[in-house]
């Protein structure tokens, strides 16, 4: 099993609009950076888990999802009348991937970046590099435990 972060703008989809999905699951489409897609296509599996990120809007940790269909190609770069259209992305030859996610948990207290920052163990995670923008990241095992644990002490 590995574990991700995966980073969306809350009001674009937001750990509340997957868990209102038909088996709260989603196809996580509209990836359009060649690290990002190279993360799904080649190493996310079916039971990895995720980190669900709301980025900009109170950038935070809001809970967790799990990788339930592994990368296809995403359609969305095929429509024209999409803004993830791209014209070198065919059916045949396609460019672009997608994962599906499965709502598992919103935290009761989301995981600010800013309480992220002070945690002296996390301060090797992608999320907290500096520059580091990548909106699906590798996570290590020993981060993800400390986040499940922080999400749910009693403390926050």
């Amino acid at each position: 099993m590995k574990y991700w972060l995966m980073k969306s703008e809350p009001n674009v989809f937001s750990i509340d609009d997957l868990r209102q999905c038909p088996q709260q699951t989603e196809s996580w489409d509209g990836v359009r950076n060649y690290q990002a897609r190279n993360y799904m296509r080649d190493e996310m599996s079916r039971g990895d888990m995720v980190l669900f990120y709301h980025s900009r809007i109170s950038p935070s940790i809001a809970g967790l999802a799990e990788i339930v269909q592994t990368a296809h190609p995403d359609p969305t770069s095929w429509n024209p009348s999409s803004p993830y259209f791209d014209p070198k992305s065919t059916p045949d030859q396609p460019r672009w991937f997608m994962v599906a996610v499965r709502f598992r948990e919103k935290f009761k207290n989301p995981l600010s970046l800013d309480y992220l920052k002070t945690i002296p163990e996390l301060q090797p995670m992608m999320l907290l590099r500096k520059g580091s923008r990548l909106s699906i990241q590798p996570v290590t095992k020993e981060e993800y435990t400390i986040i499940l644990d922080l999400a749910h002490s009693s403390s926050l």
